[in-house]
């Protein structure tokens, strides 16, 4: 594929390492560098690391992109104030979308957002700036994921759902069909939704601890 946009990936993580073998396997976008709050390495992944204080005077924002592929810490607000600041130095964000996802029509993506394989967004849906979309998940028709959220995997939101800003969706968690989704709400693993929530609710299920066999009936070979 022919590599049309330069791009400079923030962070020296996994996640940074993740995002720059999907840019370079599956998609238009060149790695061209990598920066971080005064970063102690000068090389990731055989590419320069700067400073991401300074680093609109190296790599000028009308010529490179910027992405930022971090993790839901703090209910994305990290992720949210790098997002910010990215903007503020006058870069553009591009987003990786993977070849493996299916995107329908009518459907819209937004800048940074990191979507990988196996995700299926539907007819007339909305995915927002700064969002991560880990494998397999479902988003339906008319529905809205509001910015700087995260979903992990095998995540359902029903038709007609409208999720807020910084939500956190846990493995196999689901939302039930033309609800809304407050602001900063924490989504536990398993867990469904079935009605509007409040801002900065957590919904966790309860875990039901499974007693051992007595000493005498466990088999320690």
């Amino acid at each position: 594929m022919k590599k049309i946009k330069k791009v400079i990936i923030f962070g020296t993580g996994m996640l940074a390492e993740l995002a720059n073998i999907y840019f370079m396997t599956d998609s238009d976008c060149e790695v061209v560098a990598f920066t971080k709050d005064a970063p102690e390495e000068k090389q990731f992944c055989n590419l320069p690391v700067v400073d991401f204080k300074g680093v609109e005077n190296i790599f000028e924002p009308n010529k490179y992109h910027l992405f930022i592929p971090m993790s839901a810490k703090e209910c994305n607000k990290i992720r949210k104030r790098k997002y910010e600041e990215g903007k503020a130095k006058g870069y553009s964000f591009t987003s990786y979308v993977s070849s493996k996802a299916t995107i329908l029509p009518e459907s819209s993506i937004g800048e940074n957002c990191f979507i990988l394989e196996n995700n299926v967004i539907q007819s007339f849906a909305k995915i927002s700036d700064n969002v991560v979309m880990w494998s397999g998940n479902h988003i339906g028709h008319h529905s809205v994921i509001g910015k700087h959220c995260f979903l992990t995997s095998h995540v359902v939101i029903s038709g007609r759902v409208t999720v807020g800003e910084c939500c956190f969706f846990g493995v196999n968690s689901s939302v039930r069909d033309g609800i809304t989704i407050a602001d900063e709400n924490i989504v536990g693993v398993n867990a469904v939704i079935m009605k509007e929530t409040k801002p900065g609710q957590v919904f966790a299920v309860k875990q039901t601890p499974v007693h051992a066999l007595s000493s005498d009936k466990i088999n320690l070979e």
